[in-house]
């Protein structure tokens, strides 16, 4: 194998040819040719990705691997590690974006000669976005750890080939969006390593601190605000505030405060147009690096608007040594108040009026070891709303977290008298629907606009941001949201801020009027299911049918395999989620174009659903399979999901799905690892027989979705309804008699 080429994993293997890790390992068993590790582990082998690539063409299970996994499988392999990688390809991708001519003059050279050439042409890009210093060479005034270091000749060397892969890939998508599909997979295949600040809640919170607009002044005209965010991580929030404002970031991770400084740098606007016709570069971000609370890299900044996702729960923060900082106006935060020091922090540093957005966990609201500095912020007007959001909005996913907004009290200025209080962890959300019918899916949500199962962003964003929004914008009382409470009131001995616990919650169904609307439609959801009740069970001897498997059926050309890839934030208007086909849900609805997750690009090409495909989960070890419909079609195949398409002409779906959810065909299927089982599809038996019997089977499998759907709808009926009754009996709203 040549030095330094492309290694790749068992799972890199598995997503090239888009099928199961298990299958790759049965082929390393199955198959002498198998080409052999040449890296890694005993345990995580990596081998070389030519050889790969050559043995699934010759054995017919790859085409042709597309050109943005070739380039991750460039990045994932590259020698000096996938973080490394990605700073190389970052630098490049400004140069391509920048200086395009540059840089095709130096794609033109051998290997030798680009990477000797490239720091140079680097350098200078970095320095005209991120400023002085960008580069990694720092005069005796420069900003310790400032900016990214630029990559050396030796060091650039190996990466040739990537860079010129990244290119190309940038030519077909842009810089941007190819630099965002690379951060994603990276941040993907290490989910542990980054706390992530999800791009529909960092719209959010960027609208929340958002300046009110001059209408009389057109965008580009718009004067430059200045946006902090002291705890960076990986850019979401400034990225989302992005447009005509100057960015400042300081991140702790030299390693991720690069990666951020070239994601914001290839996320910003091209040079703009002055009313003059002069040309005017955009505002670039400037990126530090260190411990925000114990070394401040702005401690001069007075910014218009600081949006913040500090680290929860921090013990090791810098409590002794800071006992005296001066930004600890409010009081002297505890040991454990952590989150309140990043509050002082955010206040320090804008400027009067400037507004702030934090997401805080929901504790630093209630914790008695904060009650005086939640009291000092109250009177001095600082604090001027909390916000409850669903549990699932961000990690950690299982608690709802807090928005608090602040505003920098203004000299001069009388502090507010009151708080906003909001909780929208309990909203509303579509009711579900009550009929239940042959392949029909209900997709109604439960309280909270989620859909039923909780769990990560399962809920309704968009009902949640409007009523956030909302709640900011008018400042009104709204039963069961928001509610405006006077200072006063809440300095007490606990100063709890938690909106639960002065906002009244909704009775679950709608107070007494809408329990009887839920008692109608449960009593005819329950007729319907009593009139789908399935026939008693005919007994005969087990059968001893011919068998074959879908992998031989796939071989055949009666049905083609497909496996998942998008997910909530790619650019698919829908997507069928795991979670949507364990509960019957209807696809997910994503958010509005530009809210997109890192690494969901058009180059992520979802596999689209169409009626008549069977989908299964592959993770879980529970048996569930989903015949689509037409008002699932259209929708995007999610990650953890196979797809099965079959030939109408020579498999009827509906007995396709009927046997693949047989408990013992899943076990014989499915491999175990320590804490999951994983379903390999190919493994599925089905028994071989005529269309016409297929058919026959289809049609009471059919009928046993029906079922399956209507016990679904009033089992979620019939939990509204027993839950409001008791909310009723105990509020005072409906009478025992």
């Amino acid at each position: 194998m040549p030095e330094n080429a492309t290694e790749v994993t068992a799972a890199g293997i598995a997503r090239l040819a888009g099928v199961g890790r298990a299958a790759v390992s049965n082929w390393r068993r199955r198959y002498a040719d198998f080409p052999q590790p040449v890296g890694g582990t005993g345990t995580s082998p990596s081998f070389a990705l030519s050889e790969v690539e050559q043995w699934l063409r010759e054995q017919g299970k790859l085409a042709e691997v597309p050109l943005r996994e070739r380039v991750w499988q460039a990045v994932a392999g590259h020698p000096a590690g996938a973080g490394r990688a990605l700073v190389h390809v970052g630098c490049a991708l400004l140069l391509v974006r920048d200086r395009p001519t540059a840089w095709l003059e130096l794609a033109g050279a051998p290997d030798e000669r680009m990477a000797a050439l490239l720091p140079q042409a680097m350098g200078h890009v970095l320095t005209a976005r991120l400023g002085p210093g960008a580069d990694g060479v720092h005069g005796s005034s420069a900003p310790e750890s400032a900016g990214v270091h630029m990559p050396t000749a030796q060091d650039l060397l190996p990466s040739a080939p990537l860079l010129r892969a990244a290119a190309e890939l940038a030519a077909g998508i842009g810089a941007g969006q190819a630099f965002e599909f690379l951060l994603g997979r990276q941040l993907d295949a290490n989910p542990r390593q980054y706390t992530l600040t999800p791009p529909q809640l960092a719209e959010l919170m960027v609208d929340l601190a958002e300046p009110p607009k001059d209408a009389d002044r057109a965008a580009r005209e718009q004067p430059v605000r200045s946006v902090l965010d002291p705890a960076a991580g990986t850019g979401a929030l400034l990225r989302a505030a992005g447009g005509h404002a100057a960015l400042y970031a300081q991140e702790a991770d030299p390693a991720l405060a690069a990666l951020t400084a070239l994601r914001l740098a290839l996320a910003a606007e091209g040079p703009r147009r002055a009313a003059d016709g002069t040309q005017r570069p955009a505002p670039g971000p400037t990126v530090r690096t260190g411990d925000t609370l114990r070394a401040d890299a702005f401690p001069e900044l007075a910014a218009d608007t600081v949006l913040c996702h500090p680290p929860f729960n921090e013990r090791n923060w810098g409590h002794d040594e800071l006992a005296y900082d001066p930004r600890w106006e409010y009081g002297l935060p505890a040991r454990t108040e952590s989150e309140l020091a990043w509050v002082q922090h955010v206040l320090a540093r804008l400027r009067d009026g400037g507004t702030a957005v934090l997401l805080m966990p929901p504790a630093a609201a209630s914790r008695r070891s904060g009650r005086r500095i939640r009291a000092g912020l109250l009177r001095r007007g600082a604090l001027r709303a909390v916000i409850a959001l669903p549990a699932g909005a961000a990690p950690p996913y299982g608690i709802p977290l807090h928005l608090w907004i602040l505003c920098k009290p203004e000299p001069g200025v009388r502090p507010a008298a009151d708080l906003l209080l909001a909780d929208t962890s309990d909203l509303p959300g579509p009711a579900p629907d009550a009929s239940a019918g042959a392949g029909h899916r209900p997709g109604g949500k439960a309280a909270g606009g989620r859909t039923p199962g909780g769990g990560r962003e399962r809920f309704d964003w968009p009902a949640v941001r409007s009523a956030v929004l909302d709640a900011w914008r008018d400042r009104a009382d709204v039963e069961g949201v928001s509610r405006v409470v006077p200072v006063i009131e809440l300095l007490d001995d606990d100063v709890d801020l938690a909106p639960a616990r002065h906002l009244p919650r909704p009775a679950s169904g709608g107070g007494a009027s809408g329990l009887g609307e839920v008692r109608e439609r449960l009593t005819e959801t329950l007729r319907l299911t009593t009139e789908l009740v399935p026939p008693a069970a005919a007994p005969a001897e087990p059968a001893h049918r011919p068998l074959t498997t879908v992998g031989e059926l796939a071989r055949a050309g009666a049905l083609f395999l497909h496996s998942g890839t998008a997910v909530p934030g790619s650019t698919a208007a829908l997507v069928l989620t795991e979670h949507d086909v364990l509960t019957g849900a209807a696809p997910t609805t994503l958010p509005p174009p530009g809210q997109e997750a890192p690494g969901s690009t058009a180059a992520d090409e979802p596999v689209l659903l169409e009626p008549g495909d069977v989908v299964v989960p592959v993770l879980g070890g529970g048996t569930a399979a989903r015949v689509v419909d037409a008002s699932t079609a259209g929708a995007a195949l999610g990650r953890n999901l196979q797809l099965l398409r079959p030939d109408p002409a020579a498999v009827d779906p509906w007995f396709l799905a009927g046997f693949l959810r047989g408990t013992a065909n899943h076990r014989q299927a499915s491999s175990y690892a320590s804490t999951a089982a994983r379903l390999d599809a190919r493994r599925l038996h089905l028994p071989r027989m005529p269309l016409a019997e297929q058919q026959r089977y289809g049609e009471r499998f059919r009928e046993l979705a029906a079922f399956e759907d209507a016990l679904r709808t009033a089992g979620r009926l019939g939990g509204r309804l027993v839950q409001g009754m008791y909310d009723g009996l105990t509020d005072g709203t409906v009478t025992p008699g």
